[in-house]
């Protein structure tokens, strides 16, 4: 798996979201900029990101996360967003059915793009609807695990630090698939593959960067 560095030689990290309208991807990623939940959350117009700073097992991460479009009309313009994805969140919620059997065509789409040399989730949103729940837990942890993905349960509204735990449970395992062990080293080896020239001697201080 192909690791990416940004300008400061830290690792660079994109994630999308992506699943149908209403599933609650942009209020996941409020929780990661700490933003309050949005009851009547909007359908996102367009596919934007923000950038989070994270430690995960000592190795700092400049992860890119991208709440992608879900209207039907607009699945194929999603694709483009796909691009150098290494972590793909399939999002449902576990009180519309509709929206965990589309999945599949997410999946479709994921795999024409990027193959299989990623790191999958399948993530059941609005837990705090269980009442209501349309998707058994059985069913989505099976169909999980049938693509390869690591299955969670979420609730954007009430169970905000079940996010941030999933995603960086994804991560240990691109961690372990793209064999980040030290960080130096790795930089030397992907500069003699020639994939990218670094001079770890004029590296800036870190910026902090700010998303709109």
């Amino acid at each position: 798996m192909e690791i990416e560095y940004d300008d400061n030689n830290n690792f660079k990290l994109k994630i999308i979201l992506i699943g149908e309208s209403g599933v609650g991807k942009t209020n996941l990623i409020n929780i990661i900029q700490d933003k309050d939940f949005c009851q009547n959350e909007l359908s996102t117009p367009n596919c934007s990101f923000i950038m989070k700073e994270m430690n995960i097992e000592g190795f700092n991460f400049n992860v890119y996360l991208w709440d992608t479009i879900g209207q039907e009309k607009l699945k194929a313009q999603t694709k483009i967003f796909f691009k150098n994805s290494k972590i793909v969140i399939l999002v449902y919620d576990i009180t519309n059915k509709k929206s965990f059997t589309e999945l599949e065509n997410w999946h479709k789409q994921v795999k024409e793009s990027l193959g299989d040399n990623i790191v999958l989730g399948v993530l059941g949103n609005k837990k705090d609807l269980f009442l209501q729940e349309d998707v058994k837990e059985e069913e989505a942890e099976e169909y999980a695990k049938s693509i390869g993905a690591k299955w969670g349960l979420t609730s954007a509204k009430t169970e905000r630090p079940s996010f941030v735990t999933y995603m960086e449970d994804l991560i240990k395992i691109y961690i372990e698939k793209a064999k980040i062990k030290d960080k130096d080293k790795q930089i030397e080896e992907t500069e003699k593959k020639g994939n990218i020239k670094l001079n770890s001697e004029n590296i800036e201080p870190k910026k902090k960067k700010k998303c709109c």
